[in-house]
């Protein structure tokens, strides 16, 4: 854990980057054979949990690259695997890929050898999540909100305010909340403190929950306090959370589109919503190892990944958008309506996640870096 402190120190304290970085792909040669891929979990799917969500094996076939996944569930955990080395890409979040960038561990990529590339959403080609002085770090992949995720049975009407999870309070069904609530394992999560106080405690006068000055800070550790009596668990493992609401009687959290669909399609008592203080959540980019061991089959999977049905498919499946507007059209398993219903017009409504650094914008280069972050929420779920 102090190397990995000292690693964000490191990455975060200035996130300063020098001269104009060139990609190092000039052309596309022959499939290497393999390509490692670490991902969220449902990301990269073959049909062994249901049949008609495979957009590896078609890949395989055409490419002649053996595609192996490593999942990671939270951004810490993708920036460890990728400082360890070994891995041609990563679906990389907004909290992670700056620091991808900055400790370079990343490569620029050739958009002109990405020729879908010009189909990508104009809300996302030049993301500053992955664009640093005007040079593309990656290809964005799919986008969502991390809503608040609620038990049908207890909340006859979807919850109003994520209060349910950050205050102790009797739930419509008479019993206490405390301990029937979850909160995101992962320091980023201080941001959804941040921006349930933005709403709630305008006098704060936060302008970016991920953009704290030292008594804003304070004041979302504080609330993150005051919860850590009230979680049952901190979940980061999607399956597991899944299995708690089913099982352990957690009835509301913070979660992802891919936890609420899984216990839908289980027939479970389970919905989400997006409450008045709005959400933050997640853009996703496609990053390539600094010495990707199989640049070809990287390059091969960026162009396989932007395809409307590879798209489509993997909205359908994790709950989320897709980075391709063609995709929210004609694809069997999304439907016409399933960009709608994820929310595709809510983009602007959602804080995407990204790495706080002290030089920030809205509080005159006077905010808490993400080593900050990291240690001080380790200490809140520690109880401190």
């Amino acid at each position: 854990m102090n190397a990995f402190l000292k690693s964000c120190t490191a990455l975060t304290v200035a996130l300063t980057f020098s001269g104009q970085a060139i990609a190092q792909v000039k052309e596309l040669g022959k499939g290497e054979g393999e390509l490692n891929i670490v991902a969220w979990p449902g990301y990269i799917e073959r049909g062994e949990t249901d049949k008609n969500y495979d957009w590896v094996t078609a890949f395989e076939k055409e490419s002649g690259c053996k595609v192996n996944v490593k999942t990671a569930n939270t951004s810490d955990e993708m920036v460890s695997l990728m400082n360890e080395g070994g891995f041609d890409l990563v679906t990389a979040s907004g909290d992670a890929s700056l620091r991808l960038v900055a400790g370079k561990r990343v490569q620029p990529i050739n958009t002109d050898l990405i020729k879908s590339w010009k189909t990508v959403d104009d809300r996302l080609k030049d993301a500053p999540w992955f664009t640093v002085d005007k040079v593309h770090y990656g290809v964005p992949y799919q986008w969502g909100p991390n809503v608040l995720m609620y038990n049908t049975d207890v909340f006859k009407e979807a919850p109003k305010s994520w209060n349910v999870v950050f205050e102790e309070m009797k739930l419509p069904d008479g019993k206490s909340n405390k301990g029937r609530v979850q909160a995101y394992d992962g320091p980023i999560h201080i941001a959804d403190a941040a921006n349930y106080l933005m709403f709630h405690k305008p006098e704060l006068g936060i302008k970016d929950p991920y953009e704290l000055t030292e008594d804003q800070y304070k004041a979302a550790l504080d609330l993150l306090r005051t919860q850590r009596t009230l979680v049952g668990r901190y979940w980061h493992d999607a399956a597991i959370q899944v299995d708690d609401f089913q099982n352990e009687g957690v009835v509301a959290s913070g979660s992802w589109p891919y936890q609420v669909n899984t216990l839908v399609a289980a027939k479970k008592p389970v919905a989400s919503t997006v409450p008045e203080e709005g959400v933050t959540g997640w853009a996703d980019t496609t990053m390539m190892e600094a010495d990707a061991a199989h640049p070809n089959c990287a390059y091969m999977w960026l162009e396989h990944s932007l395809s409307p049905k590879v798209q489509g498919d993997v909205s359908s499946w994790f709950g989320s958008l897709p980075v391709v507007p063609a995709a929210c059209k004609g694809n069997e398993l999304l439907g016409d309506e399933g960009c709608k219903t994820n929310g595709y017009d809510n983009f602007d409504k959602i804080k995407f996640w990204k790495t706080p650094v002290s030089k920030c914008a809205t509080e005159n280069d006077q905010c808490v870096p993400y080593y900050r972050w990291v240690s001080d929420y380790i200490g809140v779920i520690g109880g401190r």
